[in-house]
């Protein structure tokens, strides 16, 4: 029988440089790089008119949105985490020659069957633990409906908009973008 050789963990400088350089992007947790799976052509067009709205309204105000190739640094008391959220918004950035950002405002993961669990727990608590995070928002890819985590005074509170008519507001970033935009040219399937 033959020993389980145990793996060193990862050190955040040696993921960090092997992010740049991959042709896979992987999420990182304490020590611990997870490649990531693609995506179908729904969740890009989704994230996609997230980014075109948020840029739209975004324009010259101190808040940018940045794209599912930026990394968000979630700073836990035990370890680090990276995550890739499908689209993020940004008001206080760090230098651009870093590959990830440590302060967002907003992050909005687009939800499917095989990332559901993760964005609705792991994500979901480690986000919240970030204190720039005003807005967590869970875009589902099945029908025009948003679930939002808000940050209040008593914690973060959940709120649903549903239907291509609602309108999610976003007063933190001073905008307000409707379901109709995000979900323009998604076709969901009639059940």
């Amino acid at each position: 029988m033959s020993a389980v050789k145990k793996r060193e963990p990862l050190s955040v400088e040696d993921y960090l440089a092997g992010e740049l350089c991959s042709q896979v992007k992987h999420e990182y947790l304490g020590g611990v790089a997870y490649a990531m799976a693609g995506a179908r052509n729904a969740h890009n067009i989704i994230a996609t008119n997230l980014i075109i709205s948020l840029g739209a309204r975004l324009q010259g105000k101190p808040c940018q949105p940045f794209n599912s190739d930026t990394k968000i640094r979630v700073r836990l008391p035990t370890h680090h985490r990276f995550y890739y959220p499908d689209a993020s918004v940004i008001c206080r950035p760090n230098p651009q020659d870093d590959s990830f950002q440590d302060e967002p405002a907003v992050i909005f993961e687009v939800l499917s069957s095989a990332t559901r669990r993760i964005d609705e727990g792991e994500k979901r608590d480690a986000y919240h633990t970030i204190p720039s995070l005003c807005v967590y928002a869970l875009v589902e890819q099945e029908a025009a409906a948003i679930v939002v985590y808000r940050r209040s005074d008593q914690g973060f509170v959940r709120e649903d908009y549903e239907g291509l008519l609602a309108v999610l507001p976003l007063s933190e970033i001073e905008a307000e973008l409707p379901l109709e935009e995000i979900y323009r040219r998604v076709e969901f399937s009639a059940e």
